[in-house]
């Protein structure tokens, strides 16, 4: 009697959970979504070993040796011929603006003294701020250039050409001036969201909202004054955070500070305005806290803080444009390592503008249904 009692007892509270599982389906939602997007990402997405990667030619030849270096690049694995330039100003341009992995030099007379065997060098120009990213392309292309050129010179003997590796930005191909750069956008993206969505959803809990409903404020307003103290921690994250990388990583900051705070004062706006739209979907602080590592995986995973964004397949990368963090990175890394100014970020601050509207746009419409 005593068994058949608790086995009861147990049945009726598995049904009562099951119930309330029922009722919260956010919850269960992000239970079952969470690792069905890891197993999609980390299965599918994620390729610490890039291959066919941007790159463009300067030759300023054009001879049979020139055409088969060009070739035997595009039949390997590792490059992708996107175009050709005709001076060095729009290679260094192509690199500083991550439009490019590789830009390979030929230069003029290169066909007359490699005729003469006088060994021409093939400059290679390599973006080595990710150095997981520009590392197989860089040990395989000596070999491309060497078997290249024996094909036109129809022998094997010693090295027809000199190939020179030039490894911007990281010349040591340090793993921390890639990732600590990074890691302003990741721990911005983590703190910013999930403090506003818990501090907003707090309210909700303790019924403190309903008193700021009732008040004239209008949705924008509310908005503003809630967001505004957390740019504040913001920034005060990010000072520490560049002092770190400075004095314990000796990662540099090249570029032009005031498209650097640019930068980030955009892109902690459009995460404080992602929290608040988190606050007006959520019920608790649990569930503003799950949407928040909802949104915190694909952007560690699909941003480049990681893995190569070049590695990854199109609708990978697809995804990736979508997400702030991918364009606060890129622009962050360009601006510290590259020495990139307005100009050359310009085409990554312009879609965090765009994302900060249209969020910040949804949040507002959420609120005031609320307030309805």
């Amino acid at each position: 009697m005593g068994v058949s009692a608790t086995f009861s007892r147990i049945g009726a509270i598995l049904s009562k959970e099951f119930v309330q599982m029922r009722r919260d389906r956010l919850t269960f939602a992000m239970m079952v979504g969470i690792p069905l997007v890891q197993l999609l990402l980390f299965g599918y997405a994620i390729n610490t070993d890039p291959r066919h990667l941007p790159t463009l030619i300067e030759a300023g030849d054009s001879g049979p040796a020139t055409r088969a270096i060009v070739q035997a690049m595009e039949a390997s694995d590792y490059f992708e011929i996107v175009g050709q330039v005709d001076s060095q100003a729009g290679t260094d341009r192509a690199l500083t603006n991550s439009e490019v992995i590789f830009t390979v030099v030929i230069p003029a007379n290169f066909e007359r003294d490699l005729a003469r065997g006088d060994r021409p060098q093939v400059l290679l120009d390599v973006d080595a701020s990710d150095p997981v990213a520009a590392g197989a392309g860089t040990g395989a292309f000596p070999q491309i250039v060497l078997r290249a050129v024996e094909t036109v010179t129809g022998e094997a003997r010693a090295p027809p050409v000199e190939t020179v590796i030039h490894r911007r930005y990281n010349p040591a191909g340090r793993t921390a001036m890639n990732i600590v750069p990074g890691l302003l956008g990741v721990i911005l993206t983590m703190t910013m969201a999930m403090m506003t969505s818990m501090a907003l959803t707090k309210e909700a809990e303790r019924g403190t909202l309903e008193t700021l409903l009732a008040t004239p404020t209008r949705p924008l307003e509310v908005m503003a004054g809630k967001i505004a103290p957390y740019v504040l921690v913001g920034f005060i994250q990010v000072v520490l955070m560049l002092a770190a990388a400075r004095f314990l990583f000796g990662v540099p900051f090249l570029g032009n500070p005031l498209a650097f705070l640019l930068a980030v004062s955009l892109f902690i706006l459009v995460n404080l305005s992602l929290g608040f739209l988190f606050s007006t979907l959520a019920r608790t602080q649990m569930q503003a806290m799950q949407m928040t590592f909802f949104v915190f995986l694909p952007s560690i995973l699909l941003s480049g803080f990681m893995f190569p964004f070049d590695g990854m397949p199109t609708w990978a990368r697809t995804i990736g444009e979508a997400i702030p963090t991918t364009h606060f990175i890129r622009a962050v890394r360009e601006i510290m390592l590259k020495g990139a100014g307005l100009s050359d970020v310009w085409n990554d601050l312009w879609p965090l503008a765009v994302i900060f509207g249209v969020i910040a746009t949804l949040a507002l419409t959420r609120y005031r249904r609320t307030l309805d």
